[in-house]
């Protein structure tokens, strides 16, 4: 019988140990073995987090109603690289992320610092920028008569910030195949990259990003023959091949300020503005989804789908727990 026992402590021994090398693992991988994120991470912490932000994105967009699309254009780059862990609010000279080509038009800095600022009045060295960027994009979506959704926080802000790791950032001129990849590296599939794409929705474009798909799409020259005849004219129009790359046109043609699924009807007939968004119909899932959503009996909106996406992208590489840190300025490491 003692020996029955000690074979019986050997092994719940060993399962002891087998657990913990598990639960370091998955620690590794997912941030930590607790403190996963969790809507109402900072109802104890600082209950008033969620009105702060809201307050100041409120204000911003209000100010400049540019400033929605920017918020959550800014939540979408810093995830894509180095998961969302605020990477890419850091200022340390040109090498930092934010400097990257991919990263370009990037802007809403000032915000997330204003509302750091606030927050660090109100509850010092307890929400991270990492979170304040996620919280600020739904308050922006919100702002453009899009749904409003509860985020899961508890992120904590990252420790590296180079311009070198922003090199796989999904660009204009990827191929549909590509951008699949570069989703499905980052956990998201051709649903999501539909829904995300649909973030388009709100914004403009720079005629820079124009250039190649209006006037040298082939060797020698040429426009993107996907481009619906009657909309090429008026695209050359607003971005001449002479002009002002800087000038802006909206990428949802029609509906440039209201968040809705006009973006993915006008992909479809060919009024895509990006090239990135044209591709989408290059691929029979990713069409298929697209086609879905103007179907009459389909039980799921694109609001719904998207809120179910643009939270599943805020989980990409999060530091959480005993990871990373909470800075006392976004845009500076502690």
């Amino acid at each position: 019988m003692q020996g029955v026992c000690g074979v019986q402590e050997l092994i719940a021994a060993e399962v002891m140990v087998a657990f913990v090398i598990l639960c370091v693992l998955f620690s590794l991988l997912m941030g930590s073995c607790e403190g996963q994120l969790q809507v109402g991470f900072y109802s104890n912490t600082c209950p008033q987090v969620d009105s702060i932000v809201s307050d100041l994105v409120r204000e911003a967009v209000l100010s400049d109603p540019n400033m929605a699309p920017v918020l959550l254009r800014l939540h979408f780059h810093d995830c894509f690289v180095e998961g969302c862990d605020g990477s890419i609010l850091i200022n340390k000279g040109p090498q930092s992320e934010r400097n990257a080509f991919g990263h370009q038009g990037v802007r809403g800095f000032e915000v997330i610092e204003k509302a750091k600022e606030r927050l660090e009045r109100s509850c010092p060295g307890v929400v991270s920028c990492a979170d304040i960027v996620a919280l600020a994009a739904r308050d922006a979506i919100f702002m453009a008569n899009g749904p409003f959704y509860k985020v899961p926080t508890g992120r904590r802000d990252g420790l590296v910030s180079n311009i070198s790791l922003a090199s796989e950032m999904p660009d204009v001129n990827d191929s549909i195949q590509l951008l699949m990849i570069k989703f499905l590296n980052k956990g998201l599939t051709a649903k999501d990259l539909v829904l995300l794409s649909g973030a388009h929705t709100i914004g403009t474009t720079a005629c820079f990003f124009m250039k190649k798909r209006l006037y040298n799409f082939f060797p020698g020259g040429g426009s993107d023959p996907s481009i619906n005849p009657n909309f090429l004219p008026l695209l050359k129009a607003r971005c001449p091949e002479d002009g002002d790359v800087n000038a802006r046109l909206p990428i949802d043609e029609g509906s440039e300020r209201r968040f809705d699924k006009n973006i993915l009807n006008n992909i479809r007939h060919g009024f895509a503005v990006l090239q990135s968004d044209a591709s989408l119909n290059d691929d029979f899932l990713t069409k298929t989804v697209m086609d879905s959503y103007f179907f009459p009996m389909n039980p799921f909106s694109f609001e719904a789908d998207f809120v179910d996406s643009i939270v599943k992208m805020g989980k990409i590489g999060v530091k959480t727990g005993s990871l990373g840190e909470i800075r006392r300025v976004c845009s500076a490491f502690n």
